[in-house]
């Protein structure tokens, strides 16, 4: 068989199966298997041999599944990077990409100090503090997880992009495995805000395959959000900055939440690119 005919056919059983971007995914399953770019895959001549054409029906049957593709090929990219990821972790999102523009654009703009202790709460795959520890070469960061599952994973991507000797390891759930000490000059966090209730809503590829340890915020979205609120500022020095990323719905929720801890002051709600909440920012007073 050859490459054009076998991607017609990943394309043909994606759309029956109703998954979009069928194009695009079929394409990427055979450069993942071939070692080329999806232009290239294009480009591609002559008889395929057995082992490709396996394969890719194994992996085209994991995706008709609806397994993420990103766990089929072990990779998402973030930030413009190749991270690997697995079931272990969530598949790191563009709402993600955001909150690390705006960290950085308020730091920079502000000109705060980008040579401290940094925090990321929530690591999953490392996507936050490996980007933190290559935008600010300067800093040290934490990454804390209570899954040493991804943890595993966050530590490969830190070596995979040179910042290991810069990113260092906790496993804790949130914060309780933290003294309460004022060592931090930046908190961040991308914590489980999906609302249990709307589980049943979501898609396949995110209710079967995506850890829910690290989607699901409890009743509402907002339990995990208020069982670490009132520490955040226990850790953060004078002056620290902590962000965010919340669902959609939750702009009162987390100005209301924050507004009651004096710690705090300039709490700030970003939206994104479609005009929705989605950055909640405060200052430690």
């Amino acid at each position: 068989m050859k490459t054009l005919d076998l991607y017609q056919s990943g394309v043909a059983r994606l759309r029956a199966a109703d998954i979009e971007d069928a194009e695009i995914e079929s394409s990427l399953l055979l450069g993942h298997l071939l070692n080329l770019s999806r232009a290239r895959v294009f480009l591609h001549e002559g008889q395929l041999p057995d082992a490709v054409i396996n394969d890719f029906e194994h992996h085209l049957s994991r995706r008709l599944t609806r397994e993420p593709l990103a766990y089929i090929l072990g990779e998402q990219e973030f930030w413009s990077l190749p991270f690997y990821v697995n079931k272990d972790v969530l598949i790191p999102r563009p709402e993600t990409e955001l909150l690390l523009e705006i960290v950085l654009q308020v730091l920079k703009g502000e000109k705060q100090e980008l040579s401290g202790r940094l925090l990321d709460m929530g690591t999953g795959s490392g996507v936050i503090a490996i980007v933190l520890a290559l935008e600010l070469p300067q800093a040290l960061v934490t990454s804390l997880d209570i899954s040493y599952a991804a943890q595993a994973v966050a530590r490969k991507n830190a070596a995979r992009h040179g910042v290991l000797d810069r990113v260092s390891f906790i496993s804790s759930d949130w914060l309780t495995g933290i003294r309460r000490l004022p060592l931090f000059d930046l908190v961040v966090s991308n914590p489980p805000y999906v609302a249990r209730e709307t589980f049943a809503g979501l898609q396949p590829e995110v209710s079967r395959f995506e850890p829910r340890l690290a989607l699901d915020g409890g009743q509402g979205g907002g339990e995990v959000i208020a069982r670490f609120a009132g520490e955040v500022s226990s850790v953060l020095k004078p002056g620290g900055r902590f962000f965010m990323e919340i669902g959609a719905d939750q702009s009162h929720f987390v100005m209301d939440l924050f507004s009651a801890f004096a710690e705090f002051d300039g709490l700030t709600v970003y939206e994104d690119y479609a005009g929705l909440p989605r950055i909640f920012h405060a200052r430690r007073s």
